[in-house]
C-alpha cells in the first residue's frame, strides 16, 4: 500500500483537496521504482476511474516530463484490478474486476507470478485489506503539513496494529518516506 498523507494522518482534504502535496524528483522516482517493480495495481473504481482519464494520456503527451511519462507508461501498461460492487468501471486496458474485497482472491492474486500488488488510494480497498490482514508494506509518503480536518486513512473505532519500522527517507522537499510492515495486532481489553 502506497498512501501520500499529512503528519495530521488526513490523505486528502475535507472535499478531496490534494493542494497541499510536495512532489520533487525523489518522489518520482519513488514511484516510478515502485510501479516498475510491480506487477500490478488493486485500486478502487474511482481511483481507477481517476487514473485512467489521466495516465494513459500522459504516458504519451511530449508536454509532461520525461519521470512523469516514464511512470504514466508504466501503469498504462500494467494489470488493473479494480474493486467495484456496481460494476460501473472506465474503460482502460489490462482492467479486470472484483465485485470486492475477498481474501481468498487476494491471497490468490498475490500467490500469482505477476510480482507485487501496488494500491494506491483507495480508502475503502485499503482499509478492507488492512482489516484482513492482507497488507504487506504500508508505504506512507508522509508530508510536513497539517490539514487538521479531511479523510483519513483509518477510521476511529478499529483496533489498534503494531508495526515495524522497515525504512525512513527523508525528500529534499521535506516529505519522508516510511515504510512499515505489520507486527501483529494490540490486544483489545474489556
Amino acid at each position: 500500500m502506497s498512501m501520500w498523507t499529512t503528519l495530521d494522518g488526513f490523505v486528502a482534504g475535507p472535499q478531496d483537496e490534494m493542494d497541499w502535496l510536495l512532489i520533487d524528483d525523489q518522489v518520482y522516482t519513488y514511484e516510478r521504482e515502485l510501479v516498475e517493480g510491480s506487477g500490478s495495481l488493486l485500486l478502487g473504481r474511482i481511483t481507477h476511474a481517476d487514473f485512467a482519464g489521466y495516465w494513459p494520456r500522459a504516458a504519451q503527451d511530449p508536454g509532461e516530463p520525461e519521470e512523469v511519462r516514464q511512470y504514466a507508461r508504466r501503469v498504462d501498461a500494467m494489470e488493473k484490478i479494480v474493486v467495484s460492487g456496481s460494476g460501473n468501471v472506465a474503460a482502460w486496458r489490462n482492467t479486470r474486476r472484483l465485485e470486492r474485497v475477498d481474501p481468498d482472491e487476494i491471497i490468490e492474486l498475490k500467490g500469482g507470478q505477476g510480482g507485487d500488488i501496488v494500491v494506491y488510494g483507495s480508502l475503502a480497498v485499503i482499509r478492507s485489506l488492512v482489516e484482513l490482514g492482507l497488507v504487506d508494506e504500508f508505504h506512507l509518503l508522509v508530508h510536513p503539513v497539517f490539514l487538521r480536518e479531511g479523510k483519513a486513512l483509518f477510521e476511529d473505532g478499529r483496533p489498534p496494529q503494531r508495526l515495524e519500522l522497515v525504512s525512513a527517507k527523508p525528500f529534499t522537499s521535506g516529505v519522508v518516506l516510511m515504510t512499515y510492515r505489520p507486527v501483529d495486532r494490540v490486544p483489545t481489553t474489556s
